[in-house]
């Protein structure tokens, strides 16, 4: 009787030891470091809140904040509208060669971070790069400070805005004709049909969309540093990710998982106001 009782708990039992081994562990072993001055395993003293007080006043810090939260808003404002529009595109009855678009659209997220930075620096290549030799111009795109984050960002539209696509796509799918059909019969138009129909019916997608894209964009790491080599002239291109990496460069591991839970707790916060602004909780005003 013993047995058969504690039969499903051993069945379960190696996914919640795996799983204390390899993500509760080590979140409460780092949270417990942010507390410690921690060069190597064997310094380790007890400082409580100064790495979080060295981040308030480290300027290296702010730079990074503003330059992950630059790049989130670039994504909001420019992939988020892209990937709508391909959606649009993909779905519209008269295309011919949909399944074509979609997999020419969506092709580029299957290409890893590190790829794609290695292939965009030749395109911004100051010499021979695409975008220079197609308009004419001779701007050094990843040496100019002002111009080194939005190439970030065209570079992470060129290849996430297919992925967003796709839940875009799949929401215009199941929004019901019978509502553009009556939309005009009373007469509306294309826009009128986009703003008043096909935008609240894509409002759960958009929720969801404009969250997991805040998620991403507020981790940024891989392409930035293999498109900059780094951090980029003058730390312009140098992102929350990047500082916490600094540090465990320079084995200033407390300071590390200080700015790593600082991250944790921005990204919630983030997410929260989001979804309060967004009325995902239903409270209507």
């Amino acid at each position: 009787m013993v047995r058969r009782q504690l039969a499903p708990y051993v069945f379960i039992s190696p996914f919640y030891i795996l799983y204390a081994a390899f993500m509760l562990f080590p979140l409460v072993s780092s949270m417990w470091t942010s507390f410690h001055f921690q060069r190597t395993l064997e310094t380790n003293v007890f400082v409580g809140l100064f790495n979080y007080r060295i981040l308030l006043y480290d300027p290296q810090f702010w730079q990074a904040l503003f330059n992950t939260f630059y790049f989130t808003f670039g994504v909001l404002c420019v992939q988020l509208p892209v990937a709508l529009g391909m959606a649009l595109i993909v779905n519209a009855r008269f295309l011919r060669g949909r399944n074509f678009f979609r997999l020419c659209f969506f092709s580029p997220t299957l290409v890893a971070g590190v790829f794609v930075a290695i292939i965009f620096r030749q395109i911004y290549h100051p010499d021979y790069g695409i975008f220079n030799m197609l308009f004419g111009i001779d701007i050094a795109w990843l040496e100019e400070q002002l111009l080194i984050m939005p190439s970030i960002i065209m570079t992470s539209v060129w290849q996430s805005a297919g992925f967003n696509m796709l839940y875009f796509l799949a929401g215009l799918q199941g929004i019901r004709r019978e509502l553009y059909e009556a939309a005009d019969v009373d007469g509306a138009n294309r826009w009128q049909c986009f703003i008043d129909v096909t935008l609240p019916g894509l409002r759960p997608i958009l929720i969801f969309v404009v969250i997991m894209s805040i998620i991403n964009s507020l981790q940024l790491f891989d392409v930035p540093f293999v498109l900059l080599d780094g951090e980029g002239p003058g730390g312009h291109g140098r992102t929350i990710v990047m500082y916490l990496y600094q540090k465990f460069e320079t084995s200033e591991l407390g300071l590390a998982c200080a700015t790593g839970w600082t991250l944790a707790v921005l990204i919630f916060a983030v997410t929260m106001a989001q979804l309060r602004l967004m009325r995902a909780f239903g409270d209507e005003e």
